[in-house]
């Protein structure tokens, strides 16, 4: 450790530069992964929120969930067979507010149960995001296919499904906007196996969110880009101390003609991997944790210290990957032949 904590000092250009960039590439890496986290949040908040379970819809929707009708006698049946089933239905839609402007949301509507607000006729709970449209408690908003009004009784935070606001209503309310009697899905939580259930298709919460128009698209262009920069970065682990490597053959040669293990120099690679790594990790994780608190307020992004944690992780593996890769060639040194061709 001595050895490489005098290099870094003699080579502080070189070392700076890697740690430049391996901070850069890291702080682009939590930024896109916090963007990936919060537009899956914005997505499908409504759905992630929910504890894990299998969910339903008719075995012949083609995996839409929007196409999915669930007869009546098969709803009752599973709600008397599971105490905390629960039979809901979502589809987007409009409200008009006091202004007479329409406004995008996702209707929800559900039987009763803990795991959705439940709402009395002629009601609306709404995700907050709507409060920065001007919309408060009390106001009376409409829709064109509801012989009613909707009275504003209260908000809710972070329920959002397909980037729109969810707006809970009654299911006879529902049934009337969009003439239907059956619900779209069912949902049974606290099940890890699916039960089967005739003329049901059953989905676990992962398969089921894959179901939701550009859900899985989004996410896997998203992190597609994140592992590319954790691989990048091994990759610059890899050319740098191979490099570093090239120059230093006649030193390397030395060390090993005095007695110095190959093990020894190994190490010495690694411990300064790790002291680049972790101080440019340590400078990313600070200031991308400080965007997650100033970043604009309508802007998806949701970075977790856990998320951070498992990518710095992974960014000290990657590094220490590319960096034994370079050093492979250590191994092969001949002292006399080093020597001959380096110089120290």
């Amino acid at each position: 450790m001595n050895i490489a904590w005098k290099e870094i000092k003699k080579n502080k250009v070189r070392f700076t530069i890697l740690g430049s960039i391996i901070f850069l590439v890291s702080f682009l890496t939590f930024i896109i992964s916090g963007l990936a986290n919060g537009l899956s949040q914005d997505n499908a908040a409504l759905i992630k929120d929910l504890p894990d379970g299998q969910f339903y819809m008719e075995a012949n929707a083609d995996a839409t969930y929007n196409l999915s009708k669930i007869d009546s006698d098969t709803q009752n049946k599973v709600l008397n067979d599971y105490d905390k089933a629960v039979a809901f239905s979502i589809q987007m839609g409009f409200l008009n507010d006091k202004n007479g402007k329409q406004q995008s949301v996702a209707f929800v509507a559900s039987t009763t149960s803990k795991l959705f607000t439940n709402v009395p006729d002629g009601e609306v709970v709404l995700d907050s995001s709507m409060k920065a449209k001007g919309i408060k408690v009390g106001d009376i908003l409409t829709n064109n296919q509801f012989s009613g009004k909707f009275v504003v009784k209260g908000f809710v935070n972070q329920k959002k499904f397909s980037h729109a606001p969810v707006a809970f209503i009654n299911i006879e309310n529902y049934k009337e906007i969009y003439r239907v009697d059956e619900m779209q899905l069912m949902f049974v939580p606290e099940e890890d196996k699916a039960p089967a259930i005739t003329g049901l298709r059953a989905f676990s919460k992962k398969e089921f969110l894959n179901t939701i128009p550009s859900y899985s698209a989004e996410q896997m262009s998203l992190n597609m880009i994140v592992w590319f920069l954790v691989v990048i970065s091994g990759m610059l682990f890899a050319i740098f101390f191979y490099m570093m490597n090239v120059q230093k053959v006649g030193l390397y040669g030395i060390l090993k003609a005095i007695g110095v293990k190959t093990g020894t120099l190994f190490k010495m690679m690694w411990a300064q991997m790790i002291v680049i790594t972790v101080a440019a990790l340590i400078l990313s994780v600070v200031l991308s944790q400080g965007f997650t608190m100033i970043s604009p307020e309508g802007m998806p992004f949701s970075l977790t210290l856990e998320t951070t944690m498992q990518l710095s992780v992974v960014f000290l593996i990657i590094g220490f990957i590319g960096a034994t890769l370079s050093g492979i060639q250590i191994k092969k040194i001949e002292p006399l032949q080093a020597i001959q061709q380096g110089e120290v």
